[in-house]
C-alpha cells in the first residue's frame, strides 16, 4: 500500500482537475489517494473520467481556529453529502468570498484593481490567499508567493484580513458525524513553539481526533521524528500526504513525502478500526 492522503485540486488552490491527480498518482505508484480541497467536496460531485486504478478517498481540508490561530484539520473517509458537513463547508465558503471581498477593497487603495474579477474566471469553488498571491503576480506587483504575503497578505500585510473560522472542536464533531477520521494536517507549519505545538497536539486529541500527519511534502526529518513522537504519546494514529498543489511546484509530488518510521508505520490511520480505506 502506498498512500497519499493529502492533495488539492482546482477546485481550492491546485492547478489541476481530479483527473490529473489521479492519473499522477497512478504514475507514481500511489495506490489511494484522497483529495482534500480547502473547505469544498466539489471533486467528489463531479463527474471523474477514470480512477487509473487508483483507490480514491473522499476528504477535505478544513479550516479552523485554536487559541488565535489559524489551524487545519483533514476529514478522511467522509461522507461528503452529509448535511452538517456540507452546512458547516457552505459558512467557510461565505467567510471566504467575504474575505476576499475585504482584501479586493484593502488591494483597490494601494492601487491594485481586478482581483474580485480574476477570481470569477477562475474554476475553483472556495478563495484561498494562495489565489490572491497568484493574482498579485500575475498583476506585476510582487516576484512570487513570499513576496505576496509579506508585503500584503500575512498578518502585518497592506491587506490582510483576519480570518472567521470555526472552532477546532466544532470541525473535528463535524467530521465524526460525516463519518470522517479527523487529522491534524501538517502540524510542523504553524507559528508554534515547542509548548504551543505539545498544547494543539494534546487538545486535538482530548477533543476526540485520530491521526496527525507525521511526515508531508518538506518537512525535515528533525520535526517529523518529533511528530511521531507527539502522536505516539497522545495516542493518535499517524498519517501522511504531499500536499500537492501543483506539477510545477518541484518541492512535492503526488506520492513524494519521507516514509514514516517503521515503529510510527505500525500505528498509520488505515489500522483504525473505522478505517473503511485499507
Amino acid at each position: 500500500m502506498k498512500p497519499d492522503l493529502h492533495c488539492h485540486s482546482y477546485f481550492s488552490d491546485g492547478k489541476h482537475p481530479p483527473d490529473f491527480l489521479l492519473k499522477r498518482a497512478a504514475e507514481n505508484n500511489v495506490t489511494h489517494l484522497a483529495i482534500t480541497d480547502h473547505d469544498c467536496t466539489t471533486a467528489f460531485e463531479k463527474p471523474i473520467v477514470s480512477d487509473y486504478g487508483v483507490k480514491l478517498i473522499a476528504g477535505v481540508e478544513i479550516s479552523c481556529e485554536w487559541n488565535n490561530q489559524e489551524i487545519h484539520l483533514v476529514g478522511l473517509g467522509i461522507d461528503y453529502k452529509n448535511p452538517a458537513l456540507q452546512s458547516l463547508l457552505g459558512n467557510q465558503q461565505t467567510l471566504r468570498r467575504s474575505r476576499v471581498t475585504l482584501m479586493a477593497d484593502l488591494l483597490h487603495q494601494n492601487g491594485v484593481d481586478g482581483l474580485l474579477q480574476y477570481l470569477k474566471k477562475l474554476p475553483c469553488t472556495v478563495y484561498t490567499r494562495s489565489h490572491v498571491a497568484d493574482f498579485l503576480i500575475q498583476y506585476g506587483k510582487v516576484k512570487n508567493k513570499q513576496k505576496a504575503f509579506k508585503q500584503f497578505l500575512g498578518r502585518k500585510g497592506k491587506a490582510y484580513v483576519t480570518f472567521q473560522w470555526q472552532s477546532l472542536e466544532k470541525v473535528i464533531e463535524t467530521i465524526k458525524r460525516a463519518s470522517g477520521l479527523t487529522v491534524l494536517a501538517h502540524p510542523g507549519r504553524y507559528f508554534l513553539n515547542n509548548r504551543k505545538l505539545e498544547e494543539l497536539v494534546t487538545h486535538f486529541a482530548e477533543m476526540g481526533g485520530n491521526a496527525m500527519e507525521v511526515s508531508y511534502g518538506g518537512i525535515t526529518p528533525l520535526m517529523q521524528n518529533r511528530l511521531e513522537k507527539l502522536a505516539e504519546a497522545s495516542s493518535l494514529y499517524i498519517s501522511m500526504g504531499s500536499d500537492f498543489h501543483d506539477a510545477e511546484a518541484h518541492w512535492t509530488d503526488i506520492g513524494k513525502y519521507p516514509s514514516p518510521s517503521s515503529t510510527a508505520k505500525n500505528n498509520a490511520i488505515w489500522n483504525h478500526p473505522r478505517c473503511y480505506f485499507r
